[in-house]
């Protein structure tokens, strides 16, 4: 077995695998390391820009990925969504998003590795699980000015190659060849978006799975101070 076909027939199962079990053996039996580990008590400078910038680029791309590689092609094309008109809302989408992402992220990495408070309070995998997202990222817009280049040419086909290899590993028919004619940058950026859930098990990153959505939702609290009349 050649190294191509290891890392796109072979490792993400490995990672998948490691995600779905270690996940479940961390929450069975280490609830209380299953939070945030939120620096905003240690420092506030900063904080409410790169929090919001970081947390709602990563979702959003999260949710564009989704929709554009996992959603099967007919639901596109069934909406009345042709694949150029798909490629150009990735390529803006993911601009924008990204941006947010990658300034939210530098500030919060930044913070983690310079504010002697927040530094004292991070464990080595904040740093580097922050790290990793912000390469994976970086990778990830490396990918725009090659996917513009296509979609100038009307060429669709690597989006379309790369959608036909996440359904085929989701599907448990894993067909690296698809990836073959992709280019570099679009395979090193799977490989380091693979990785990262191989190492999600394993960092802060689990509270995603345990969202408080309730938050939104929920009643104010009153609060009263004890004093005398």
């Amino acid at each position: 077995m050649n190294l191509h076909k290891f890392l796109f027939a072979v490792y993400p199962y490995i990672a998948l695998t490691t995600f779905v079990i270690g996940c479940w053996i961390r929450y069975d039996h280490e609830q209380y390391t299953w939070k945030t580990d939120s620096s905003l008590l240690l420092s506030k400078r900063y904080m409410l820009v790169a929090s919001n910038f970081f947390h709602i680029g990563v979702l959003g791309i999260f949710g564009g990925h989704f929709a554009g590689l996992v959603m099967p092609h007919a639901l596109w094309t069934g909406l009345g969504i042709s694949d150029m008109q798909h490629q150009w809302i990735a390529i803006l989408a993911g601009a924008a998003l990204g941006i947010l992402a990658l300034i939210g992220g530098t500030i919060l990495l930044l913070r983690r590795l310079f504010n002697p408070r927040v530094r004292a309070a991070s464990r080595y995998m904040d740093i580097f699980i922050l790290a990793w997202l912000m390469l994976t990222l970086l990778f990830g817009l490396s990918t725009l000015p090659v996917s513009i280049g296509h979609a100038h040419h009307e060429n669709p086909v690597v989006m379309l190659l790369l959608s036909q290899w996440v359904q085929s590993i989701l599907t448990l028919n894993p067909q690296p060849e698809l990836l073959e004619q992709v280019d570099g940058v679009y395979r090193a950026h799977l490989v380091l978006g693979i990785t990262v859930f191989l190492l999600f098990p394993f960092t802060r990153l689990v509270h995603i799975l345990t969202a408080p959505l309730n938050y939104l939702v929920r009643a104010y609290q009153i609060v009263r101070t004890k004093r005398s009349v």
